[in-house]
């Protein structure tokens, strides 16, 4: 089913109010939109690895309370997707390198654009990894997965079987429409961090189809 849960609704609700108010300030002052709103170790940048987290955290949760029920395929599966999301999360904050007071160690200064300890902001032959793999091939991914894997879902019974057997959650269109909305939203905002803003709508969209996706039985007792 396509419709909307308490959780959903509410998960809407703080991205728009966000979203309002990033736009207003992106376009009336990008300028306090990068410095303040969207700023590095700032409320949307730890929003958005909180989010990744939570996304982690239910997978492992899932992993415990469900795993001796289920095939190894699916434990597999959601295992994988415990470990990307706390990657995520990891990366969007150095590991916790600037909350902690963490030096980087001297690979990371030479070698990463800001001097980080992550891997998408370093630079190999002069390009930013960020750009090459972080951006152009997680949007080819993102295109990918919000729309052609919930065609592909309702059409093909190999393509189901197979998504459900790995615990792939598959996206409601609500979870398209608003993905597509923020995409818009974003576009139009001048200012330069405003992809901030796009990954906490990545985070909190992702939160809402990782807990209740169309294929929710699939995190059922069998």
């Amino acid at each position: 089913m396509n419709t909307l849960t308490k959780t959903d609704k509410l998960g809407y609700a703080l991205l728009l109010i966000i979203f309002a108010y990033g736009a207003y300030l992106g376009i009336s002052s990008p300028e306090a939109f990068n410095t303040s709103f969207a700023e590095e170790d700032g409320s949307v940048e730890y929003g958005t690895a909180f989010m990744l987290l939570c996304i982690s955290l239910l997978s492992v949760y899932r992993l415990f309370s469900l795993g001796k029920w289920k095939p190894h395929l699916w434990k597999l599966g959601v295992f994988i997707f415990f470990v990307l999301f706390l990657f995520g999360a990891g990366e969007e904050v150095s590991w916790g390198q600037r909350i902690f007071g963490i030096e980087s160690s001297e690979f990371f200064t030479e070698n990463n654009a800001q001097k980080e300890t992550n891997l998408h902001n370093l630079v190999v032959g002069g390009k930013k990894l960020n750009k090459i793999i972080f951006s152009q091939l997680l949007m080819v991914v993102m295109v990918l997965y919000l729309i052609v894997t919930p065609l592909l879902y309702r059409r093909m019974a190999w393509f189901k079987n197979l998504a459900d057997r790995f615990a792939v959650p598959i996206v409601k269109w609500h979870h398209t429409i608003a993905f597509l909305l923020a995409t818009g939203i974003v576009a139009i905002i001048p200012a330069d961090r405003k992809w901030e803003l796009y990954e906490l709508a990545f985070g909190v969209i992702f939160f809402l189809i990782f807990l209740n996706p169309l294929n929710s039985f699939v995190y059922q007792k069998d």
